[in-house]
C-alpha cells in the first residue's frame, strides 16, 4: 500500500487554508516524513497518523517553515510512545545535528525542562506507566545525522537517494529526496529553482512533489524566479523529467479561485502530465 499525504503546502506566511511544509509518504506499514513545518504534529493526527508511526525523517533546508514544529514532533512521539516506539532517524542537511542537540541536550537543549520533569515527576511517570510504560523513564533518544548527496536510507522495500537543491546559499544547504519503491518513485524537492541537480534526480519518477510561488508573469523582476521557482519552471522540469504527476506546494500566493485554475493552466503549457495543485490534509491519489 502506497499513500501520499499533504500535511502543510504553504508557506512562511499563514492563511486560513495552509503553512509551512510537511508531507507523509506510506509504503506498507513504514511512514516516511518529509520536512516538519508549522503544526505538522497535530496536523498528522488530523490525517489519522500517529507521531509514533512515523520512523524516519527527512529535512530539505532549516527554514522554520519546513522544521519549526520538529521540537513538538519529537517530544509528542517520545510522551504518547511510552517507550514502545520504534528508534527515530532523522537526516537533513548542515544544521539538523546541532538543532537536535539545541532541542533536546540535558545541557543546553531548549526543552530539556520538559523532558528532565516528565521523567522524574511522580504524575508524569504514572501517566508514562498507564499508557504501558515500564519504570525507569528514559530521556528522548534519536539517531541523527548531517547528511549529504547521495544513499541516505533505506527500509525493506525502499531506498532514498538525495541531491543538492538550489534555494538560499551559502547561508543555508538544500537537499532534494527520490524515493524508490516497489511502490513507485517519489520526489520532493523542497524549496528550490529548476537546477540540473534537481532534475537529474526526479528523471523518470512517477510522483513530483514541486514547488510552486506564483505565475511565471506576475514573478518578473522579484527574486523568487532566481531563488525558487514559478508555474513555468515547475512545469518544464516535470516535463524534462518525463515525471508521471507533478503535485504543486509551497503555493499560498496561487491558492483560491481563479488564481489556482490560472497557475494550473500555467504548468499545463510546458507539462503535459496529471498536475496536482496540493491541499492541506490531502491525501494525493496515487
Amino acid at each position: 500500500m502506497v499513500n501520499l499525504y499533504i500535511l502543510g503546502s504553504g508557506s512562511p506566511s499563514p492563511d486560513n487554508d495552509r503553512f509551512g511544509s510537511s508531507y507523509v509518504l506510506r509504503l506498507g506499514d513504514e511512514h516516511l516524513m518529509f520536512d516538519c513545518g508549522p503544526a505538522s504534529t497535530y496536523k498528522l493526527m488530523k490525517m489519522g497518523i500517529s507521531p509514533t508511526q512515523i520512523d524516519h525523517l527527512f529535512f530539505t533546508h532549516h527554514h522554520f517553515d519546513h522544521d519549526v514544529d520538529y521540537p513538538c514532533f519529537l517530544l509528542t512521539r517520545w510522551d504518547t510512545g511510552a517507550g514502545q516506539e520504534n528508534r527515530l532517524c532523522v537526516y537533513g542537511p548542515a544544521l539538523t545535528e546541532q538543532l537536535t542537540e539545541r532541542i533536546l541536550d540535558e545541557r543546553v537543549g531548549a526543552f530539556a525542562h520538559d523532558w528532565i520533569a516528565r521523567i522524574n515527576h511522580p504524575l508524569s511517570l504514572a501517566a508514562y506507566t498507564g499508557r504501558g510504560g515500564v519504570l525507569p523513564r528514559k530521556p528522548p533518544s534519536l539517531d541523527v545525522q548531517d547528511i549529504g548527496v547521495g544513499k541516505v536510507a533505506a527500509g525493506s522495500s525502499w531506498e532514498v537517494k538525495s541531491a543538492h537543491a538550489e534555494h538560499v546559499q551559502p547561508y543555508l544547504d538544500s537537499l532534494a529526496y527520490r524515493v524508490d519503491s516497489s511502490e513507485g518513485s517519489f520526489v520532493f524537492t523542497g524549496d528550490t529553482t529548476p537546477c540540473q541537480t534537481v532534475l537529474d534526480l526526479a528523471k523518470g519518477v512517477d510522483v513530483l512533489v514541486f514547488v510552486c510561488v506564483g505565475i511565471d508573469h506576475e514573478l518578473n523582476g522579484k527574486p523568487d524566479l532566481e531563488y525558487m521557482c514559478g508555474t513555468t519552471g515547475a512545469g518544464k522540469l516535470a516535463q524534462d523529467a518525463g515525471a508521471k504527476k507533478l503535485v504543486l506546494v509551497h503555493n499560498t500566493r496561487i491558492a483560491g479561485r481563479g488564481k489556482m485554475e490560472r497557475a494550473v493552466a500555467d504548468v499545463a503549457r510546458s507539462y503535459d502530465g496529471e498536475v496536482v495543485f496540493a491541499e492541506e490534509l490531502l491525501e494525493v491519489p496515487l
